[in-house]
């Protein structure tokens, strides 16, 4: 009960602090739910905003389900993604209510454009954060350039490059090509490489050696 208390707790306060969608909330999650709790890692994270691209829905509201239902099943996956929209349904529904209101006057116009720049800046640092993640390799390089040129040149279809881009990452990355590589580097007959570390700590040979 107090994981569950603590899911309706934590994803109620994100709900209410995260502004400028699913990539502006990822300095929330990092705070709330890697340094403070240790529920996710940020490659998890990585994996959710991956799959959250690739599915219907937001991906903040998605990300929200991935994290409650790794805590407490398909209880906390429904709290997490309730208590995520709760807060920006009922701001929602204020603003639609009263914004006929006060949404001429300047002074609330020049809220909005410090706001938008505010919200650019957490953009920006998401798209920072999940740079260093992704270049691991020259590989992922290779991809992330090929989509980028594509995107920004003939505007390609963002489900087309996802699917061109899970495409060749399942070529590059399958795990065959690792153990092909790493072949030649077991001897043959199945036998365990000698380890010297092991001869130092006990002092004898290893069995069979000198028989």
């Amino acid at each position: 009960m107090k994981v569950y208390l603590e899911i309706i707790v934590v994803f109620f306060k994100m709900g209410c602090t995260t502004f400028g969608g699913g990539y502006a909330m990822l300095p929330v999650l990092e705070r709330e739910l890697i340094k403070k709790r240790g529920w996710v890692s940020m490659d998890e994270v990585m994996d959710y905003y991956t799959i959250a691209q690739i599915t219907p829905g937001i991906i903040a509201v998605n990300v929200s389900t991935f994290v409650g239902y790794k805590q407490k099943g398909p209880l906390g996956g429904i709290l997490a993604t309730l208590c995520f929209v709760l807060p920006g349904v009922a701001f929602i529904t204020a603003i639609a209510i009263f914004m006929q209101n006060f949404a001429e006057y300047p002074v609330v116009q020049h809220a909005f454009t410090g706001i938008r720049v505010a919200v650019g800046a957490l953009v920006l640092n998401t798209v920072l954060k999940l740079l260093k993640g992704v270049f691991q390799d020259g590989k992922a390089i290779v991809i992330f350039l090929a989509a980028f040129s594509l995107s920004a040149a003939i505007s390609a279809s963002p489900v087309l490059l996802i699917a061109a881009a899970g495409i060749a990452g399942f070529f590059l990355y399958r795990p065959g090509r690792k153990n092909a590589a790493g072949s030649g580097s077991t001897p043959s007959g199945g036998e365990k490489p000698v380890d010297a570390d092991d001869t130092e700590r006990t002092g004898k040979p290893p069995r069979g050696e000198g028989q």
